[in-house]
């Protein structure tokens, strides 16, 4: 079972807010205190020898919660200096309170100028937040990219301005913060695409209101945080138990990637795996792990008695685009056995497109771009909307890989996996994962459970393999970690 924590959209996060003030009459101003202490507190235990404070307020409610943190910082004894950014005769009534309390504490706030801000020892983004619709213009454009270029930590409340709250993309340019303290509760969009490279450090401030409210709101999306092991095995069990995962790939010059899978299969609990691939490959693949059964298979009827045996297929990593990777996918396609479709088994199908229910489908952008017809900017766009589309358009459950992964499964929220690191951009991680979610299905795991499992193990793994550092971190990496993980 994994376990998870709730996410949710911009506009069900004001529902949340709203059911506060509505039906437990916390003051619109108290959760506005609550969300500048709370923010203060997390700055103060993060950046303990700062005292030199920039705080960047909008006109709304977000730009509230900056003069409360204003406020705090000043009591505390630091030299708080505020900007305000933006029309104030827009701003809320709360908002124009927490300026007014702040103020009579000698809290005087700037009109924003473009300038420098390299001489603080912490900036606060206090600007946008969540209420943000289209592209960012000025003055904010100016303050965000003074910011960035400033070389001092950042810490955004709720969200950086300029990151999409729904989706994670950038609305044009964004505050790259080091820290966000998101409220009430978390936003799906820190999570995944630009999110995580502009969010830093994530903290939940859930500024004490009810529980009963988050039951009344069903959340958006899921985050991935835990994986519990599987049961343990019966002193008497034997490896017919777990499966005989069956891949196909290998194509000339790409032997490494069906051989990466097969590995990744057997280091997470299969209990037999066999490559189909091409001839000359398959007498020395299995030379550094022998425990592989390796077939050479040029002909698709030459891959009939493999699937007789097999219990889950893994079709995809290194199998090419010409007619061999067209002929073996074919015959695996028409076996009526579970499927892991990822790599170029993926690109055949975005030319034949078709549907069915059990099948697990792992593309990267690029790859879903080819499935939707689109481009990998409008899949990264919204990932949220490129996974349900590509669930609903080819069935199955649907793996979005990149920054965030996003999984989807029949009549499931979305479930994204904030762990991973880029010395995953390298080549052969995505085999490795197919090959895990190939074995997890091959021990009896659920679609759905094999999928979001296999992508948490494969993250976490990679995140113990980097610890030597990232860059250079190989695929092969991952496989005394997956050990370590399954168990």
């Amino acid at each position: 079972m994994t376990i998870s924590c709730n996410l949710y959209r911009a506009e069900q996060v004001r529902e949340l807010d709203r059911m506060a003030i509505a039906q437990f009459d916390i003051p619109g101003f108290e959760l506005m205190k609550r969300a500048g202490c709370a923010a203060f507190e997390q700055l103060r235990a993060r950046w303990p020898e700062s005292q030199q404070i920039a705080v960047l307020c909008g006109a709304g409610n977000n730009g509230g919660d900056g003069f409360i943190l204003a406020h705090r910082a000043q009591e505390a004894g630091m030299s708080v200096t505020v900007y305000q950014v933006g029309d104030t005769g827009k701003a809320t009534a709360d908002a124009m309170l927490a300026k007014r309390q702040a103020e009579q504490l000698g809290v005087v706030a700037e009109t924003w100028r473009q300038q420098a801000l390299d001489s603080f020892d912490v900036i606060v983004d206090a600007m946008l937040g969540t209420g943000l619709k289209g592209t960012v213009t000025e003055p904010w454009a100016g303050a965000i990219e003074a910011i960035n270029s400033s070389g001092v930590p950042v810490l955004a409340m709720d969200i950086p301005t300029g990151l999409a709250a729904d989706t994670g993309s950038l609305l044009g340019a964004a505050v790259k913060a080091h820290m966000t303290v998101s409220f009430i509760a978390l936003k799906q969009g820190l999570y995944t695409a630009e999110g995580p490279e502009f969010c830093g450090d994530i903290r939940l401030e859930r500024l004490n209101v009810p529980e009963q409210i988050y039951q009344a709101v069903p959340p958006a999306a899921t985050l991935l945080k835990h994986v519990r092991r599987l049961p343990p095995r019966r002193r008497t069990a034997h490896k017919g138990e777990f499966g005989h995962v069956v891949i196909i790939g290998g194509d000339y010059g790409m032997s490494g990637a069906a051989r990466l899978a097969g590995e990744a299969a057997l280091r997470t609990g299969a209990g037999l795996v066999s490559i189909a691939t091409r001839r000359s490959h398959a007498a020395l693949l299995n030379l550094s792990r022998p425990e592989l059964m390796c077939h050479g298979v040029e002909q698709a009827d030459e891959l009939q008695p493999l699937l007789k045996r097999a219990t889950v297929v893994v079709a995809g990593p290194g199998m090419g685009q010409r007619r061999w990777g067209q002929s073996l996918l074919k015959a695996a396609l028409g076996a009526g056995l579970p499927l892991v479709v990822d790599a170029d088994a993926l690109n055949l199908l975005a030319k034949t497109p078709h549907i069915r229910n059990d099948w697990i489908l792992t593309p990267h952008p690029g790859e879903a771009a080819r499935l939707l017809r689109s481009t990998p900017a409008e899949v990264q766009a919204d990932r949220f909307a490129a996974v349900k589309t590509l669930r609903n358009r080819y069935g199955g459950v649907c793996v979005l890989k990149g920054a965030g992964t996003v999984v989807l499964a029949p009549n499931s929220n979305p479930e994204i996996c904030a762990a991973g690191n880029p010395g995953m951009a390298s080549g052969g991680m995505g085999d490795v994962l197919s090959g895990i979610i190939g074995s997890l299905l091959a021990q009896h795991r659920s679609p759905a459970e094999a999928a979001s499992q296999g992508v948490l193990i494969h993250a976490l793994a990679a995140d113990r393999a980097a610890i030597a550092g990232e860059r250079g971190l190989l695929a092969s990496d991952l496989m005394p970690q997956l050990r370590k993980l399954i168990n």
